[in-house]
């Protein structure tokens, strides 16, 4: 398989990438803009959101768009089926760490028949025959036992995370059974299958927020802690309580700049485009 750009282009490529990882590194720790305290290491974070970014943009999307032109839909949708299928015995560890004994059971069952019927699962017989499909994993189950968010933090290579998010990653990684296949290539091959597979599923969500005229960083965190919330309260979340310090802001000039009013009032201005919906739709549509 051919890249998709001559090789003098992957140089060039791996040029801007280092420029971006200098320029990035050298204002990591400055103040970006007006500070969000769930974000207090945005200057990091954007360094490391500007590394993911590069090496997406040079290794991951390349193969991604190959991986769709040259894979047929069908083999696609079985690659999707197949890692989903293992994906539904964490899942299911997860719902009954929560208490959640009715989804745990539908969860293992969707294993059972998708395994069996399903011929090892590349076949979603189970969706078919009315077992939900769930998306639970240990960073939701610490949210639902009570733990809170900690900080927002990107972790290299694996993208938005939050303190306790990057523990329960911490968890999926070392349990997942893939990575512990014992034949390393195998391991390794189905690993980068995955991964591939994955990354092809959210090209069109990508293509969407090229196109939204915001900051990416920021619409990205802010997606990010929405839906993570939106997931350990099954879709229902409650209201956020407003500490009491926000409820009675201090008087602010009305020729302040709004961003400058937003952080007084403990409120912070919507960073959502208008294909928001469009592009939270697309995300949904590759995790199913």
């Amino acid at each position: 398989m051919t890249l998709p750009y001559p090789r003098a282009g992957l140089r060039g490529r791996l040029k801007r990438l280092a420029l971006v990882l200098v320029l990035a590194g050298a204002s990591g720790c400055a103040t970006v803009g007006e500070a969000d305290p769930r974000d207090p290491f945005e200057g990091l974070n954007r360094a490391v959101y500007a590394f993911n970014d590069g090496v997406d943009e040079i290794i991951a999307k390349p193969v991604a768009t190959a991986y769709v032109t040259v894979v047929p839909v069908p083999v696609r949708d079985r690659v999707r089926n197949f890692f989903g299928n293992i994906a539904d015995l964490l899942i299911g560890a997860n719902n009954l760490l929560q208490g959640k004994l009715g989804d745990a059971g539908n969860d293992w069952a969707r294993f059972v028949f998708n395994t069996t019927f399903g011929l090892f699962g590349i076949h979603d017989v189970a969706t078919e025959m009315g077992f939900e499909k769930h998306n639970e994993d240990f960073g939701q189950t610490f949210g639902r036992w009570g733990v809170g968010n900690g900080p927002y933090i990107v972790l290299p290579f694996l993208g938005p995370s939050t303190l306790r998010d990057t523990v329960g990653t911490v968890l999926d990684i070392r349990v997942d059974p893939v990575g512990n296949h014992n034949e390393t290539r195998e391991r390794n091959a189905l690993v980068a299958l995955r991964l591939t597979s994955q990354r092809a599923d959210l090209l069109d969500a990508g293509k969407l927020l090229e196109e939204a005229a915001l900051d990416k960083y920021l619409f990205t965190r802010d997606a990010y802690l929405q839906r993570r919330r939106s997931l350990i309260y099954d879709g229902s979340p409650p209201r956020e309580r407003i500490p009491e310090s926000r409820l009675e802001p201090p008087e602010v000039s009305p020729r302040a700049p709004a961003a400058r009013q937003a952080s007084v009032s403990g409120n912070y201005a919507p960073r959502v485009p208008a294909n928001y919906a469009q592009v939270m739709a697309a995300l949904e549509r590759a995790r199913k």
